[in-house]
């Protein structure tokens, strides 16, 4: 397994070994082991898998509040996504940046989202699956979110108008989004 940095800290991109043949592929996805020697030291405990019949549709951006916080590993498993985290860390050195990475059935790849981010996706393609692990159980009562269109963060969305549940259309600015990362 490959681990690539991007701008975030703490953000990183896990390529997999793929083996192919012609029967198709075999991988790993997750191996606690290999995850800790290689310095990723979550324990995940809870993992959820999401299906979207409509491209377009964006979901996010999500997180939880301390002391529920959320690690999260996510996939794609069919189809394909233009994900984003948002740092909201107030003392890192990229509070308020945003970093995309395409995940899709194809390339494979995972996304490892540390606590202090929000994330969100929007899909590119028709009946996508996305799967992800998380380290804490979810919390309902310290969900939180922001618009996922927020001029100000100027996040370079593929799309200009999206599909989005009632809960993400009511989301508040970053500016007005509360969250408790150092």
């Amino acid at each position: 397994m490959e681990i690539i940095e991007t701008s975030l800290p703490g953000v990183v991109i896990l390529k997999p070994e793929i083996t192919m043949d012609d029967r198709g592929f075999s991988l790993e996805n997750y191996n606690e082991q290999i995850f800790f020697e290689k310095g990723i030291k979550v324990k995940f405990i809870q993992e959820h898998q999401l299906f979207s019949v409509r491209e377009h549709t964006v979901r996010g951006l999500h997180y939880q509040l301390n002391p529920k916080a959320q690690t999260k590993l996510v996939q794609v498993t069919k189809g394909a996504i233009f994900n984003v985290v948002l740092d909201l860390r107030k003392e890192s050195p990229t509070f308020g940046k945003w970093e995309s990475i395409i995940l899709s059935d194809d390339n494979m790849e995972q996304l490892l989202i540390p606590k202090g981010l929000a994330h969100g996706f929007c899909t590119l393609l028709r009946n996508t699956e996305v799967q992800y692990k998380v380290d804490e159980y979810d919390s309902p009562e310290l969900g939180r979110g922001i618009f996922w269109n927020d001029p100000a963060l100027a996040i370079d969305w593929p799309i200009t108008s999206a599909f989005l549940s009632d809960k993400d259309q009511k989301y508040p600015l970053f500016k007005d989004s509360e969250h408790d990362f150092k």
